[in-house]
């Protein structure tokens, strides 16, 4: 017998966005499980999130977020890498960031969590242990589903050797801190805040907008 035989419905709704977009409720949720329980509720998901995604059977929102924090990881350890090359041809950190914001590279996370490591605090309230986890997971899906995941698996080395350097608790962007050592170069910007919720708070939210049908 299972739990719907018995009257109880199960939804999933991992949420994505960035804390800012959770306070201010335009985070993003991403929701799995029956459509006729998503249905009933879907009402108490568009009030506490911007864009609401119905992903289908229960188990696929859990996927999608693995993906979406598989990307981010990626990212902040791409970016140190596009820092670090432009420390060491002499551009100032401050406009290199300006530059990348304004370009075909940047991303959500260059433009928010980047900043953390630009004013040496690496806070972004996520630790390596979370990071390897999650990394953990990706590459386990990756195995699963027979699909390479070259990248993923050198970014989850990346954190792998970070939490070994530096701690569980330390802040995931502290990968970019192996690559500071190893170069003998400080990755810093003058006017970044210390923590990235006092940057959060600067920046606009995201819209109230629900795509699904």
């Amino acid at each position: 017998m299972c739990s719907s035989d018995l009257g109880v419905h199960t939804l999933e709704a991992p949420v994505t966005g960035g804390a800012h977009n959770a306070s201010s409720a335009t985070i993003t949720v991403l929701v799995g499980g029956d459509d006729a329980t998503f249905a009933r509720h879907r009402s108490v998901f568009e009030a506490v999130g911007g864009r609401v995604f119905f992903l289908g059977e229960l188990g696929q929102a859990a996927v999608i977020k693995v993906i979406t924090n598989m990307l981010a990881f990626i990212h902040i350890a791409a970016t140190a890498e596009a820092y670090m090359l432009a420390a060491r041809a002499g551009i100032d950190l401050r406009l290199a960031w300006e530059v990348i914001r304004a370009s075909s590279g940047n991303s959500f996370i260059h433009e928010t969590e980047s900043t953390t490591i630009l004013s040496g605090s690496y806070d972004i309230g996520f630790s390596l242990d979370l990071s390897c986890k999650d990394l953990g997971f990706a590459t386990q899906l990756g195995r699963e589903l027979d699909v390479p995941l070259d990248i993923a698996g050198l970014v989850e080395q990346l954190n792998i050797r970070a939490r070994a350097a530096y701690g569980g608790s330390a802040g995931s962007p502290m990968v970019a801190r192996l690559l500071e050592t190893a170069c003998g170069v400080d990755l810093r910007a003058p006017g970044f805040p210390a923590t990235l919720d006092e940057y959060l708070a600067t920046m606009p939210r995201a819209e109230r907008v629900h795509d699904q049908p």
